[in-house]
């Protein structure tokens, strides 16, 4: 079994940073794709930002050039740092991981940016 654990988020206004941290633990030989999603209420959860574990990325194009993701394979760790936030940034941000030819969440943290 594999768990996500989340820290970050919270509260910042409109053109502040904000930084989330993932690590994984459990069962884990290794991990492939590791990121984060986002949901809105009512809408679909969708991606943020991926990276493999030898280091390419892939981000939404509402994000490029200003979130980056990182991690760190020794700590099974993902992060995601937030630059020049939007308040169409706001939502639940899920860490992912695929291990085991599984898609695995964390349980979410809260992102919201003021006006």
């Amino acid at each position: 079994q594999v768990q996500l654990v989340e820290s970050g988020g919270g509260l910042v206004q409109a053109g502040g940073s904000l930084g989330l941290s993932c690590a994984a633990s459990g069962r884990i030989s290794s991990i492939n794709r590791m990121g984060w999603y986002r949901q809105d209420p009512g809408k679909p959860r969708a991606m943020v930002a991926l990276i493999t574990s030898g280091g390419s990325t892939n981000y939404a194009d509402s994000v490029k050039g200003r979130f980056t993701i990182s991690r760190d394979n020794a700590k099974n760790t993902v992060y995601l740092q937030m630059n020049s936030l939007k308040p169409e940034d706001t939502a639940v941000y899920y860490c992912y991981a695929f291990v085991g030819l599984l898609d695995h969440w964390g349980r979410g943290t809260q992102v919201t940016v003021s006006s």
